[in-house]
């Protein structure tokens, strides 16, 4: 890996609610949901850098908003040098073939009444890629390259399976020869049986392609073995970004080492000391103050309650945003 490929510096969304009449007539300010926070960090070229965390967390707006299909509010997006938040239309469409993006519901982000063959052509016509025989050859070599037969052009989106739907939603992606893919929980929607086959596929497009990707999920275990490092996201803050190894052997805030207890082991009888995730997360509409994780940790204290902690490097490439990260008890 070299250097940065995208830099994310301070990015934020908050949502506005729509006020109640009590609210108006009683003069008290509109509601907002802040649904990203302050979010900054690098992903560098050719890697793969999963974001995960519990539903809420903010993973999917980042996503979107990374590649401006939700406008941030506040922040920068760096890529190559330039920020994409100030590109007008025209400049952000000529990003676009840069920057994909692989949808979370292989079945809703179809177009059902086109034919395989049409939706990609109309990909490549939008962006003057090719037309006419140019745009069939391209077609032929995308489904060629996800592992779908020539045939599948002229069929549609219903005659396909979940697992191969998403296929054909990678390829959709891939059509423009972009150098960045946004997964968005690429496998949370098919059968547990081709999840393996799809996240294999998207290693060796890395590889065969030298793509950069940012993986969105919610369990580490569908990451751990496919991501060069791992971002932990709590109610809209990274709390903790660490190499793959790191977080699994070393996680060092209690949020990440809950959601290593939670999931799934290849030996039930294998101890591991770590943290009891407790409760539900807090409303982002109305967030806790200090760290947004107090109400749910058993470190927590005072401090934590009246000071939100900062993002720190205890070890080189590792950052994590607790008070007690010292304490923390890492994973057998």
């Amino acid at each position: 890996m070299t250097g940065p490929l995208i830099d994310i510096r301070g990015l934020t969304k908050t949502f506005p609610l729509p006020g109640s009449p009590l609210r108006r007539l009683t003069g008290q300010r509109p509601r907002s949901l802040t649904a990203l926070n302050d979010v900054s960090f690098q992903i560098h070229k050719g890697e793969i850098l999963s974001i995960v965390g519990e539903s809420g967390s903010g993973k999917t707006t980042l996503g979107r908003a990374l590649l401006r299909l939700e406008e941030p509010t506040a922040g920068e997006v760096l890529f190559g040098g330039q920020d994409l938040l100030k590109l007008g239309p025209g400049l952000m469409l000529a990003a676009r073939r840069d920057l994909q993006m692989i949808f979370q519901d292989p079945w809703s982000s179809l177009n059902p009444r086109l034919s395989i063959r049409q939706t990609l052509a109309e990909v490549l016509a939008v962006h003057g890629i090719a037309t006419g025989a140019g745009a069939q050859a391209r077609i032929a070599e995308l489904l060629a390259l996800v592992g779908l037969p020539a045939d599948a052009a002229d069929r549609f989106p219903r005659h396909f399976s979940g697992g191969q739907r998403q296929r054909i939603g990678i390829a959709r992606a891939l059509a423009v020869s972009p150098s960045f893919l946004v997964a968005d929980e690429p496998v949370s929607a098919v059968d547990v049986s081709v999840q393996a086959q799809i996240m294999n596929l998207l290693i060796d497009l890395r590889d065969t392609l030298g793509l950069t990707m940012l993986m969105i999920a919610h369990d580490l275990s569908v990451v751990r073995y496919v991501s060069d490092r791992v971002g932990v996201m709590y109610l809209g803050r990274i709390v903790e970004l660490a190499p793959s190894r790191r977080i699994f052997t070393a996680a060092r805030h209690p949020y990440t080492q809950a959601l290593l207890r939670a999931a799934p082991r290849p030996d039930p009888n294998r101890r591991v000391e770590s943290v009891a995730l407790q409760g539900e997360p807090p409303s982002p509409i109305n967030p806790p103050s200090g760290c947004a994780f107090h109400t749910r940790c058993p470190f927590a204290d005072a401090r934590c309650r009246a000071e939100v902690p900062l993002l720190t490097e205890p070890d080189a490439g590792h950052t994590v945003a607790c008070h007690h990260h010292d304490r923390i008890t890492e994973p057998a």
